[in-house]
């Protein structure tokens, strides 16, 4: 049974709920379950309300704006909600804001991973037992906590933890304390390990929205090295739907490794995000190229110094997952990058504004502030 079938928990709390995934994920749970969902968030750059426009207004959707790291509004949303679900995705993310500052991610990733795990276990200490056996904390992680494959292989859920970069490391770490408090204090959990997501409200740090905003105002192309670094893409309403199964249906103490067996190298995905503006926004019809005397978004490709401790590859056994609880991804690839790509061209407005603080596409992750760059 796939999440949209799913009856739904009673109160849901969404930790991250404005920033990519995690709106998705909103979204999701209130087209897919009766659930009241309460969603907390710090409200960083990558976190917006405008991700959320369209849940607001419902009446199940309560808004705290709050950070995982305080412990006094952790507890109070706790005693006030009384959720029975928590899904942790504040977060964060992107690799190369954790070379040039990896102290927000230990905060966050790890920090606040102990104070959300701190604060589910005063809370449920409280209650009768019906309710603690119902209750459930799944924590959404990466694949990048594995470290890098070589050009064949899988990871699973046995795969040994290497992680090579700060935010993987703070990752990895949250991974481990989540564990911990199933196997000393009892706390009901579950962890799934996703590979890199791609879709609508993707903050454009990230390579798919980077590169698709780039190409749509003429400007370069930037890809890392040789452009051979491969990633399996999971477009995010299946990562949604295999996290509501998990919630719902996973066995307490599983990890469930989720991949969308999309392996593509980095030029092989800016190649096929620029055949698909094509057809969805011709070259030849696109002022800002033609202003620049540029014939193709091919033309923007341009490759730029590698990043430190890149991996070179991930790649995502999801066995398990679709064994136990029956979970596939319903779109492939390029039909995923399809509906993305259409989605930030008919959404310009929401990427202005949610760029409308100090990131405006600058290159990250060398410690030396440069121009234009991603993931």
């Amino acid at each position: 049974m796939q999440g949209r079938d799913a009856q739904g928990p009673g109160s849901v709390l969404v930790t991250g709920g404005a920033g990519f995934i995690g709106s998705n994920f909103v979204r999701h749970l209130l087209a897919s379950t009766r659930a009241r969902v309460v969603v907390l968030d710090k409200l960083t750059y990558a976190g917006n309300l405008r991700s959320l426009d369209d849940c607001l207004s419902d009446p199940r959707v309560h808004f705290v704006q709050a950070d995982i790291c305080d412990r006094r509004a952790l507890a109070a949303v706790f005693r006030e909600h009384r959720p029975d679900r928590v899904v942790n995705f504040a977060a964060e993310t992107h690799v190369d804001r954790s070379i040039d500052g990896p102290a927000a991610f230990v905060e966050t990733n790890l920090v606040g991973t102990f104070e959300l795990l701190e604060a589910a276990r005063a809370a449920i200490r409280e209650r009768d037992e019906e309710e603690r056996d119902r209750f459930r904390f799944l924590h959404v992680s990466t694949d990048e906590v594995y470290g890098s494959l070589g050009p064949t292989g899988l990871f699973s859920e046995d795969t040994p933890y290497a992680p090579n970069s700060p935010y993987a490391a703070s990752k990895a770490g949250a991974d481990h304390l989540v564990r911990a408090y199933l196997h000393t204090y009892g706390l009901p959990t579950i962890i799934t390990n996703c590979s890199n997501n791609y879709g609508p409200y993707q903050f454009p740090e990230k390579l798919i929205p980077l590169m698709t905003l780039n190409a749509i105002e003429g400007r370069p192309l930037p890809i890392y090295g040789d452009g051979a670094n491969v990633r399996d893409w999971l477009y995010v309403e299946d990562h949604c739907d295999g996290i509501l199964l998990a919630l719902e249906h996973g066995r307490v103490g599983e990890k469930y490794n989720i991949g969308g067996g999309n392996e593509r190298t980095n030029l092989e995905i800016v190649d096929r995000l620029c055949e698909t503006l094509e057809k969805l926004l011709p070259s030849r019809e696109n002022s800002a190229l033609g202003a620049r005397g540029i014939a193709s978004y091919a033309a923007l490709k341009t490759f730029v110094a590698d990043r430190p401790g890149h991996d070179r590859r991930y790649a995502i056994d999801a066995a398990r997952i679709r064994d136990q609880l029956g979970w596939r991804p319903r779109h492939d690839f390029e039909s995923g990058l399809a509906r993305t790509v259409r989605w930030y061209l008919e959404n310009r407005d929401w990427c202005e504004a949610v760029q409308s603080g100090k990131y405006r596409r600058e290159r990250l992750g060398t410690g030396v502030a440069e121009t234009e760059t991603g993931r």
